[in-house]
């Protein structure tokens, strides 16, 4: 397929899309299903027309899934609600820690045992599909910022913390096999992948988050009374926050998400301090707060100002590289091993995973039945996958790791978006009842 066709064949989704888009919110269909499906007929697996090759192109493929990671922590950052609090971030924060560990520790043993795959292999197939994804995941995410439900506020949380927590792993499993130095029983990779990484990620994002936050209030005010463009402030923000965590080896996916966190809990804070109906925590439309630099009576904020541009973002990027999931499988690609790798991760490991790390939390039996269920695999599995692959993984064993994660991403996207819809609904009847 040439470029132009591939344009045409984008444009199109791009078009049916939007003149669709509210029929299919009344199937039980996602928009990435679609997009598979339209990625599986036009690729090698039905007509042909198109084919990717993930290991030829992976460093295409590494920075589109990196920028779609990021564009999606940003927007999941600002949803949290206001303020922040660590009795309501327990559970997630047990989830992308206890439960990504325990998924990770359960998949490598079914990769050493089942698949045999080599121990460094197998922790490095779990800490690719270990992660829940914050772009594919949509549906069962936060709808905006301030959205008060538990279970979308559990997932979008545990979705913006395990794409930086999984990093950790991912390094071990390089050095074990040989690709990236672990120290001296391993001191270097606590101390640096583990320790540092995380704490300085978290740190640099939540002072970036601040600054930013004050200083877009303090331009905003009077006597300055700037406006201010949001959407290049969110890229701006995201571009200096991950490029400023990779020079120091901190984690910058981490930083990103704590950093929109803190954006939007400081521009909450001071909206409040100078009595501005700036919806801390409030359901409100985003895009419709008006500015105070235009004497508006309510406080516009960098980070809600922002969101509108990054979810369009999202949703390209999402069709995009989804189609390109579709183009990568052929039929040979689902192999019983690729198939039993997603029904023991689905059913299996992160059932067990979601149950131990939740022990001893109040989290509801619902939540925690519906967080077992949806730990949506898709755009980070594929980053990590092509990041190591650009770290020298060898070629036979890149291969073997692109069709097992490859067909956890395609089953999670059929699996978990035919369920969504029916399984939200029933939530939320149960819970207006």
């Amino acid at each position: 397929m040439s470029i132009a066709q591939w344009f045409v064949l984008v444009g199109a989704m791009l078009l049916v899309m939007g003149v669709a888009s509210t029929v299919l919110k009344r199937v039980p269909l996602t928009p990435a299903m679609l997009y598979l499906a339209v990625g599986l007929i036009m690729g090698p697996t039905v007509l042909g027309a198109f084919s990717f090759n993930p290991l030829k192109q992976s460093a295409v493929l590494e920075v589109l899934t990196e920028g779609a990671v990021l564009i999606s922590l940003f927007s999941a950052g600002v949803k949290m609600p206001v303020p922040f609090s660590f009795r309501q971030w327990r559970a997630p924060l047990l989830l992308a820690s206890v439960s990504m560990a325990l998924t990770v520790g359960l998949v490598a043993a079914f990769g050493v045992w089942a698949l045999g795959l080599p121990l460094g292999a197998a922790v490095l197939l779990g800490a690719i599909v270990a992660p829940t994804d914050p772009v594919l995941a949509t549906e069962v995410q936060s709808r905006h910022p301030g959205d008060r439900d538990q279970l979308r506020f559990t997932l979008t949380c545990e979705g913006g913390l395990n794409d930086g927590s999984a990093f950790p792993f991912v390094m071990l499993g390089l050095g074990l096999l040989g690709l990236h130095k672990l120290g001296e029983n391993g001191l270097q990779w606590v101390l640096v992948d583990v320790l540092w990484a995380t704490a300085g990620g978290v740190a640099i994002g939540v002072v970036s988050g601040v600054a930013l936050a004050r200083v877009g209030w303090w331009l905003r005010r009077a006597p300055q009374r700037h406006e201010l463009l949001d959407d290049f402030l969110g890229l701006g923000f995201i571009g200096v926050v991950y490029g400023l965590s990779v020079w120091l080896h901190a984690w910058g996916f981490l930083a990103v998400f704590f950093g929109a966190v803190a954006l939007r809990q400081t521009e909450m804070r001071l909206a409040r301090r100078d009595q501005l109906p700036a919806v801390a925590g409030e359901p409100v439309s985003v895009g419709a707060v008006p500015s105070v630099a235009s004497g508006g009576e309510s406080a516009s904020t960098v980070s809600q100002g922002a969101l509108v541009f990054k979810e369009h973002l999202e949703r390209l990027s999402e069709l995009v590289l989804v189609l390109l999931l579709g183009g990568a499988l052929y039929r040979d690609s689902w192999s019983w091993a690729a198939v039993g790798l997603a029904l023991f991760l689905f059913f299996v490991a992160r059932p067990l995973s979601v149950c131990v790390g939740l022990l001893g939390t109040r989290t509801i039996a619902s939540v925690r039945g519906m967080t077992a269920w949806f730990g949506v695999r898709g755009i980070g599995s594929l980053y990590y996958l092509m990041y190591a692959i650009q770290h020298g993984l060898p070629e036979a064993l890149a291969l073997q790791l692109i069709q097992l994660t490859l067909i956890v991403v395609a089953l999670s996207i059929l699996l978990h978006g035919l369920s969504v819809k029916p399984m939200m609904k029933g939530v939320g009847r149960r819970g207006a009842t």
